[in-house]
């Protein structure tokens, strides 16, 4: 007899025939797509409590509103992963907040306040996708906070959950006058058709659209599910290149230029079809490769285009150049000028970390010194917008005495953190004043170095701040210290660059919390001293003896 033939197994596409659920996940959401979960916290949760939550509904389509369960309190890391999501779980929410590209009014601004106080025990992260989270947020307030958000024209729909994430974009879209594009226009009308529609509420996982016409590539589109690119034909028409498959987590991988040209007026249904392609050719058999990531890098980016013209639009799109280079630094903070003359001021809050009354008074800045727009960015930074070039130096030195400062240092404005252990039920470390204080003693020990510097600290392999691609990128986990015991600590990525490479691990480049400030400082240094003119960290990492970097 012939031998037998091994069939491939089914990646649970939908196109391919895969209907029937292949995991858990795919289940839930075919049993009920996650925006209904919005009605069900109005009329009962809200109402009936925390305890009386569906365990399908609290751990899975909360999420499709933008609610996280937290993370209990005295949990350490080493349970992380071994014990069940209700024993890791306090009764109190994460909830994020929408802002797509990154645009906030004054009035937005100060409903966001006076929730976090009123609501949230005054918390406030500033997310590196513009986001805001808040945090102790209970079950019985939330339609409260929904309906002040929704007067304001603010939601958490789709905050979190398979389904198309906040469109980042560039905050001074329309502003800046270097920009390629405004594309405020093109972003509105994807968010406005498509966010809480059920044909993308079933996503094979999460989807991250970035969209811009900035100079400096603030958006980094190299590491988004889908992203446009402003750029200018031969023609000197201005438009958008496009990007799909980027994602960085435990597999990372940077986006692939599909090398077209689309029209502004083409951008939402070309977002359209990419999306589309995702929900039906989108791998949902394992969660570990439910990413867009996966079928771009299994098709290539000439296959993707095709089946992208030819099933989805139905038309050829032409080919199209790539964007310039980006700027040395990609997160607008400094003071700026506007095309319409004014200025706008950047800065840098610590690590995202706000609250409540300090967003309150950043708004009554906006509206002293400019006209009341702000703006987040993706660096988990903010930006006031409209201020004449006679208030600049006032606002700089108003936002200094909150310790939101106009020109920080290189560790101050390039250093970024996650949630971490405090609240997050997938974190190993704290993150968030571990760097704070690695910022703040840095500043003390390096005064004088100014050279571009990323530092990104993640609390778990999940790479919400972007690791991989940072100049010294620290994932936390246990390490063993020199006494032999298990303590916080953090595994070191050295030399990543957006779209060129992921920082290399060194063998057994490991630190402990404790130690983490010395080895920053000893790496710097030696850094400091070998630098060639014009030569980055990224750089010199990649040619430095190993010894130099341990």
């Amino acid at each position: 007899m012939p031998p037998a033939i091994k069939r491939k197994k089914g990646e649970g596409q939908w196109a391919l025939g895969y209907r029937e659920p292949l995991n858990k996940n795919e289940e839930n959401k075919k049993n009920d797509d996650g925006l209904n979960v919005r009605r069900r916290i109005i009329d009962v949760y809200s109402k009936t409590g925390f305890d009386s939550i569906d365990p399908a509904d609290l751990r899975g389509r909360f999420r499709w509103m933008g609610l996280y369960t937290q993370r209990k309190p005295g949990i350490d890391g080493g349970k992380t992963g071994a014990l069940e999501d209700e024993e890791l779980e306090d009764k109190y929410f994460m909830m994020r907040v929408r802002i797509d590209g990154g645009q906030l009014s004054g009035p937005q601004l100060r409903t966001i306040a006076d929730i976090s106080t009123r609501y949230a025990r005054g918390t406030a992260d500033i997310t590196d996708r513009q986001n805001v989270q808040l945090h102790w947020v209970r079950i019985e307030d939330v339609p409260a906070i929904w309906e002040a958000l929704e007067a304001v024209g603010l939601h958490t729909m789709e905050a979190c959950g398979d389904v198309p994430r906040t469109i980042i974009g560039c905050p001074l879209a329309g502003i800046a006058a270097d920009e390629v594009i405004d594309a405020t226009r093109d972003l509105r009308e994807i968010h406005d058709k498509y966010i809480g529609s059920p044909e993308f509420s079933n996503l094979p996982r999460k989807f991250k659209t970035a969209l811009s016409g900035c100079t400096a590539h603030c958006t980094v589109h190299e590491i988004n599910d889908i992203a446009f690119v402003g750029v200018v034909n031969e023609a000197g028409e201005t438009g958008y290149q496009l990007y799909v498959g980027g994602g960085l987590s435990t597999n990372p991988m940077f986006a692939q230029s599909l090398g077209v040209f689309v029209k502004p007026e083409q951008t939402s249904e070309v977002w359209h079809g990419v999306t589309s392609i995702f929900r039906d050719y989108g791998y949902r058999r394992l969660r570990s490769r439910a990413r867009l990531k996966f079928l771009v890098k299994d098709w290539g980016a000439e296959k993707f285009r095709e089946v992208l013209e030819k099933e989805y639009l139905g038309y050829a799109l032409p080919d199209g150049p790539e964007p310039a280079a980006p700027q040395a630094h990609r997160d607008h903070v400094g003071i700026h000028p506007q095309k319409d003359g004014n200025f706008y001021v950047g800065f840098a809050p610590r690590v995202g970390r706000v609250n409540g009354e300090l967003l309150g008074a950043i708004g009554e800045l906006a509206d002293r010194y400019g006209s009341g727009r702000v703006r987040t960015t993706i660096e988990q930074k903010m930006v006031i917008l409209d201020v004449p070039e006679e208030n600049t130096e006032a606002l700089a030195d108003a936002l200094a005495e909150h310790d939101l400062q106009v020109r920080p240092s290189t560790f101050r404005r390039q250093t970024m953190a996650c949630t971490g252990i405090e609240y997050c039920k997938l974190a190993i470390v704290e993150t968030k004043q571990r760097a704070m204080d690695l910022m703040d003693e840095l500043e003390k020990r390096l005064p004088g170095f100014d050279q571009p510097l990323t530092i990104n600290v993640n609390g778990c392999p999940n790479a919400c701040a972007r690791i991989q691609v940072a100049d010294i990128g620290l994932k936390g986990q246990l390490v063993v210290d020199e006494n032999g015991d298990q303590v916080e600590g953090f595994q070191i990525h050295l030399g990543g660059q957006l779209g060129a490479s992921f920082g290399k691990k060194v063998r057994g480049l490991k630190t402990t919390s404790a130690g983490l400030t010395d080895y920053v400082e000893r790496v710097v240094r030696k850094f400091d001293e070998q630098r060639t003119e014009g030569e980055t960290f990224a750089q010199w990492a990649q040619r430095a003896d190993e010894a130099d970097l341990k």
